[in-house]
């Protein structure tokens, strides 16, 4: 963990704090410190009589911001299409859209995306990005450069498709890019964005995209590359039964033992969705340390099916949460996911097949570990990086529930009394003070509606 500068900067007091750290520590009121982007104290009772900037956290309940695991930004322009179809025939119906998707489409989306993350508590984001039209410019720059202005920490996934239709796989060829172009841009995007540091804004990881659109080269090349810079791998996994009769029926196994035998196993691995899991691929999963982007709210809209994070966990697993692609949960709201997370395992599994404090560290402390950050984020701890949300719990809504976890997970999403990302006040009082919401949703109407009409 990095030093910390001695100088306190702002005090947010008189809340409830929930620290998510490995005691389990909470204070009915407390307190936190930072010192620039970085905490310096957390305690109960009063804070220290400081001569720095305060927000009075009085009827809040103080979190670590939440980390979302898995996105698709660009889907942001393509909400609501193809609302009632399952995963294969909605890929199948979008892919004609997305291909029209550019540097600005991009720019738009992102920054309607993220705005919408940061409204409900998301300090750190991952992002998948796999389409890459031949004419579509710097589409992973614009997407960076829109998490520079909103102010949240990203993890792009520069992803990639190289199996199209006429070779067997599921997108159309327009879309798909060759292996040498792939591992280029690759190597291009690691020497340009990732960061290593601490602090870190920003970070790469490689992702081709899923075993029906990737050739094996794609995820052997793309793992070497990945482990020869260290920086990690993610893809998507598992997700529906059409996946898996593809896999069985192609390469004769499993999609698990697929990526098994290609290299895609260990700590440095992550995987979006894997609903349909065996009892030897979770095993394998839990031994590697590969995490797990858990998508509750997409799996539900798509008909996926129900994953089987308790058995992950018991396992020993790392399982984060992730809202998944706009185009999947139109919502794209991260205080959500951890509450159908807890929902569906108990639909699935019964009342205590999983706790509101376990579904509260999957989308917190889970996804840090999901990422590579545990050291940095997740938790409310002296050291790590001041990811903050301030939730509001003294409204009519929660009025009467007396635990703050069990209001803010099974209650309905509080107001944002704040968000503070690496010590910035991202949003305060649930409006986002970085962006101009308005302008931006009129931004994002105006390209769904060009890009929609280019494809048809």
């Amino acid at each position: 963990m990095g030093a910390v500068s001695q100088t306190p900067t702002l005090v947010i007091d008189g809340c409830a704090v929930v620290t998510v750290d490995a005691a389990g520590a909470e204070y009915p009121r407390g307190y936190v410190v930072l010192h620039g982007n970085r905490i310096g104290a957390v305690g109960p009772g009063d804070a220290p009589d400081l001569d720095v900037p305060r927000i009075d956290g009085r009827g809040c309940l103080l979190t670590p911001g939440l980390v979302n695991t898995h996105h698709h930004l660009y889907q942001w322009v393509t909400r609501g299409l193809a609302a009632d179809a399952s995963l294969f025939d909605w890929l199948t119906t979008l892919y004609p859209i997305w291909a029209g998707i550019d540097e600005e489409s991009i720019r738009i989306a992102a920054t309607g995306a993220l705005a919408a993350l940061a409204r409900t508590g998301c300090s750190t984001t991952a992002d998948h990005h796999y389409l890459f039209p031949s004419e579509g410019g710097d589409l992973l720059g614009a997407e960076i450069a829109a998490a520079a202005a909103v102010g949240l920490r990203f993890h792009p996934c520069r992803g990639a498709m190289d199996l199209g239709a006429s070779a067997g796989g599921l997108p159309p060829d327009s879309v798909v890019e060759s292996l040498d172009a792939v591992l280029a841009a690759s190597a291009d995007a690691i020497a340009r964005w990732h960061d290593p540091s601490f602090d870190a804004m920003v970070r790469i990881a490689l992702a081709p995209c899923s075993p029906f659109s990737v050739t094996a080269d794609l995820l052997r090349e793309s793992a070497a590359l990945a482990r020869a810079e260290g920086v990690r791998l993610h893809t998507h996994l598992a997700e529906t039964l059409d996946e898996q009769d593809y896999c069985l029926a192609t390469y004769g196994c499993t999609p698990a033992r697929y990526l098994e035998r290609l290299g895609w196993i260990g700590h440095d691995v992550w995987y979006a969705h894997a609903v349909h899991l065996d009892d030897a691929a979770i095993a394998t999963i839990a031994k590697a340390g590969s995490g797990i982007a858990h998508c509750p709210t997409s799996n539900g809209r798509l008909g996926a099916g129900v994953a089987r994070i308790p058995d992950l966990l018991a396992a020993g697993a790392t399982v984060g949460l992730g809202v998944d692609g706009a185009a999947s949960n139109e919502a794209g709201s991260m205080i959500e996911e951890p509450r159908n997370a807890l929902l569906t395992a108990r639909a699935a599994r019964g009342p205590r097949a999983m706790t509101v404090r376990t579904a509260l560290e999957l989308a917190t402390m889970g996804g840090a570990r999901v990422l590579g950050r545990a050291a940095e984020i997740g938790s409310i701890e002296p050291g790590k990086l001041a990811d903050l949300a301030l939730w509001r719990l003294d409204t009519p809504a929660h009025a009467g529930i007396d635990d703050p976890v069990t209001a803010l997970i099974l209650g309905s999403p509080p107001p944002l009394a704040a968000l503070i990302v690496n010590g910035r006040e991202v949003v305060r009082d649930e409006e986002v003070r970085t962006v101009d919401e308005e302008s931006v949703g009129r931004e994002v109407a105006r390209a769904q509606a060009l890009l929609v009409a280019a494809a048809r």
